[in-house]
């Protein structure tokens, strides 16, 4: 089950840097604020006129600016005594000083002719530093003006305002951004810290009530349970209480939720880590992660220390080709270390979900680290219906839903599993706009989860009858056949990747298979090729997974399950290895001559099956048809309809025939 995520704390930012973040503001408005010039801009050769007539009485010179005052307000700009004479006589020559520096300061400050003129008492020009004028001094001297000199300055408190106030602001938020990831132990600066996430009392419990289909895991774990309400009960009788606990099972079956519910029961906090993000690219952070994680718990025990997906760290150290990884060992060896070294009357208990236990190294699950492993497996028929009334306590569920058979029809579902389908049922029922969610809701979102969505596949005539007599003998030989699943719905509506489905409804959870019932198996896969065969006289690739199951299944009842001419001896040929190259280190334990009797077993019994479905089907011809012509005009049909068309499932159509075994 998904766990539940808490929400991240909200970091708080402190009014000091709202202070400083206004008084930027006010300082930014009141340097570009528009002002009234004080002083013009002039050029450089309009200045030194000035000067020649006597109308600048001082001058201040600082680097290559030259500030001064008037003596009469100069009305700026004006038309120059140049452009007057050239406008009344383009042949008169103009009266500005045709010096260098005045003719390159004049040509490229040459005032607007579109601005509006006004008065100005003061100045302002650039001093030509690249050209230079020797003759300025002495004119200035000449004129009686009174010239002060500065020694050029920094601008300091321009320097702080453009570069030293964005640096300390950029400081300021790299130490907030520091603390609040140190706050919610993530990002650059918390690499060695744990990132399990901590559900104290203010958080929604989770109890053994919440959890259903699991009554022998609960029973198991409330020794756990007791431990961690009272510890000196065990403490006094010199106990040692198992340190870690291994919940074994397949996806989606709860072993989350169930160690959730351990921790609400005890209530003692809990600590929820996935194994795989102790493992980071840097070699030596997951160890790291491990002891800062276990200094935490024991800190606030008695707690719970959950670690999910415990194979992602703690698989099988040097097993196959190409899985050295140092940094995963070096963390799965801090992990072990961790495990055996905390005191024994700490009360601290380690809970792992793994749903690969064949992987996991063996120096974990000796005594004193992993003492227990406890099964969570799929829920039975009474525990998937308890498992549907908690997921469906909060839908508007219609009269006509029955839990008990929506838990009959799911064999094999997790709570996973069965939580979708509860949900797939309402996003149905609102798809189709019922006031509420029915009966035949659950039935499409059980087609839905298992089948696939229905696909609009534009089939022609013949393939409709191919497919039609396809799932017609799948339908047939499993209606004709005792120890068979019974039929509960037959579609040639394409789902998913099949044209066609045969849905068979266990009546019972079944823990162990007869050599009958798997013989019923294999007639009723092959019943949709032989049905090909006989009606068509032509056979398609539409049996593909079904050849694909029943060879696989042939091969376990001969190799596995001593059903075959090998007696009592059992070949565990096709085990998966979870290692890649670790079956190169393992021999074969039988011969070649060995496994070409398996071959030929395995043939024969395939042959055998369809040689009797196709005698069947050869016998039933007129309902096999009769089925073919329901389902071309109904496309999908139940047991109810099949009864009309075919008559009431019988016993003594070639019951004994397909319970006869291969030699």
């Amino acid at each position: 089950m998904e766990q539940e995520q808490r929400s991240p704390k909200k970091p708080h930012v402190s009014w000091t840097w709202w202070l400083v973040l206004l008084a930027l503001m006010i300082w930014n408005a009141l340097i570009l604020w528009p002002k009234q010039q004080a002083e013009v801009d002039l050029p450089y050769s309009t200045v030194i006129a000035q000067i020649r007539a006597g109308n600048v009485t001082q001058v201040k010179i600082n680097g290559d600016v030259i500030t001064g005052t008037l003596a009469t307000p100069l009305t700026w700009p004006q038309a120059s005594a140049a452009n007057t004479a050239q406008a009344v006589s383009p042949t008169a020559t103009p009266t500005v000083d045709q010096s260098p520096v005045n003719q390159l300061l004049g040509q490229s400050a040459q005032p607007d002719a579109n601005a509006t003129p006004s008065q100005y008492t003061a100045f302002r020009t650039t001093f030509p530093d690249t050209v230079g004028d020797p003759s300025l001094m002495p004119l200035l001297e000449a004129h009686n003006v009174q010239v002060d000199v500065v020694p050029p300055s920094s601008p300091w408190l321009a320097l702080i305002l453009s570069n030293g106030l964005p640096l300390l602001l950029l400081v300021g938020v790299m130490v907030w951004m520091g603390r609040s990831a140190t706050q919610s132990q993530a990002g650059i600066f918390s690499f060695g810290r744990s990132k399990a996430r901590q559900y104290g009392e203010d958080h929604p419990n989770v109890t053994f009530k919440d959890v259903a289909g699991a009554d022998e895991a609960k029973t198991e774990l409330q020794e756990v349970v007791d431990f961690l309400r009272y510890p000196q009960k065990y403490h006094e009788l010199g106990a040692r209480i198992p340190r870690g606990v291994l919940l074994v099972g397949p996806p989606g079956v709860g072993k989350t939720l169930m160690a959730r519910a351990v921790a609400g029961e005890a209530g003692v906090p809990f600590f929820n880590i996935s194994a795989s993000e102790f493992v980071e690219m840097f070699v030596g952070v997951g160890a790291s992660r491990v002891r800062d994680l276990f200094e935490k718990a024991k800190k606030a025990s008695p707690a719970i220390v959950f670690i999910d997906e415990m194979d992602a760290v703690g698989r099988r150290r040097g097993a196959g080709l190409g899985t050295v990884n140092d940094e995963r060992e070096q963390t799965l060896n801090q992990l072990l270390v961790e495990m055996d070294g905390f005191d024994e009357h700490h009360e601290l208990i380690v809970l792992a979900a793994t749903n690969r236990p064949d992987v996991l190294d063996p120096a974990l699950l000796r005594p004193g680290r992993f003492d227990r492993q406890i099964t969570v497996g799929l829920p039975d028929r009474k525990g998937r219906e308890g498992i549907l009334r908690i997921h469906t306590k909060s839908l508007n569920l219609a009269t006509d839903v029955d839990l008990g058979l929506l838990a009959r029809t799911s064999t094999g579902f997790s709570g996973a599993d069965l939580a979708n389908l509860c949900n797939e049922a309402a996003l149905n029922a609102a798809r189709e706009n019922h006031a509420r969610v029915e009966m035949r809701d659950f039935e499409e979102a059980l087609d839905r989860v298992l089948l696939g969505a229905a696909r609009t596949v534009l089939l022609n005539d013949h393939d409709r009858q191919v497919v039609a007599y396809h799932e017609a003998g799948h339908a047939l030989v499993a209606w004709l056949t005792p120890e068979a699943d019974p039929v509960h719905k037959v579609t040639i509506i394409p789902r998913g990747q099949a044209l066609g489905v045969t849905e068979q409804m266990p009546g019972e959870d079944q823990y162990n298979y007869s050599k009958e019932y798997l013989l019923a198996r294999l007639a009723v896969m092959l019943g949709g090729r032989a049905s090909e065969a006989i009606a068509l006289n032509d056979i398609t690739t539409g049996a593909e997974n079904d050849l694909l199951e029943a060879t696989r299944l042939a091969r376990r009842m001969v190799t596995r399950w001593g059903m075959g001419s090998l007696g009592l001896m059992s070949f565990p040929a096709d085990q998966e290895h979870p290692f890649l190259g670790y079956e190169l280190s393992q021999g074969r334990d039988y011969s070649e001559e060995t496994a070409a009797v398996i071959d030929k077993d395995v043939q024969r019994l395939l042959d055998d099956r369809y040689q009797t479905v196709q005698k069947l089907l050869s016998d039933q011809r007129e309902k096999l048809d009769n089925l073919v012509q329901v389902l071309l005009h109904e496309e999908t049909i139940d047991e109810e309809v099949m009864a009309k068309t075919i008559g009431p499932r019988t016993l003594a159509v070639s019951a004994q025939q397909l319970q006869k075994a291969p030699n």
